[in-house]
């Protein structure tokens, strides 16, 4: 569950992280809690990240999916595409989420989309729509991230971005 298995990627990512050593799917993963959530990255690159998640397991008390888990997979994706829109110099910082719910799930997988509505030289913002496997709506969001410059030798194979530098009041994703 949550494992990072056919993510794709276009071929100069893959090159540019290649170069630094970076292991691409540990590096664009959902990290500890999305793993612990069930999501999966499906599709990476600047223009468009897709992940999915299981209803079951991220439900609230009245069994349907919980707002906080589609928060939790709708930041996980636009961090991604923030951090792939920033290249191997930058990292993203979340500083904005917000989230509305159309309708609930109760099981099966969510899938997420996201594309950018602006992409910077500082900052990034993505749209994420998350449908259920009927393809209605449950979730629209958007997030934006500031972009952190990095020194590209600070990426280690386990993709511990913590350890690249946390801002003040901010989260690396």
């Amino acid at each position: 569950m949550g494992e990072q298995t056919g993510v794709t990627f276009p071929q100069e990512v893959i090159d540019e992280y290649a170069a630094l050593g970076v292991d691409l799917p540990a590096l664009f993963s959902a990290g500890h809690l999305g793993t612990r959530m069930g999501v999966q990255i499906i599709e990476a690159s600047a223009e468009r990240v897709v992940g999915t998640m299981p209803v079951e397991g991220n439900t609230q008390p009245y069994g349907l999916l919980h707002g906080g888990a589609s928060a939790v997979l709708a930041e996980t994706l636009g961090s991604i595409g923030s951090m792939l829109h920033g290249g191997s110099s930058k990292i993203a910082v979340g500083v904005d989420l917000n989230c509305t719910h159309h309708r609930g799930a109760r099981s099966g997988l969510v899938t997420g989309v996201a594309t950018p509505v602006h992409r910077g030289r500082s900052t990034a913002t993505y749209e994420i729509v998350i449908t259920d496997e009927q393809d209605r709506r449950v979730c629209s969001a958007r997030l934006t991230c500031m972009l952190r410059e990095v020194d590209p030798g600070a990426f280690q194979a386990s993709a511990d971005v913590t350890d690249v530098g946390e801002p003040e009041g901010g989260s690396a994703h």
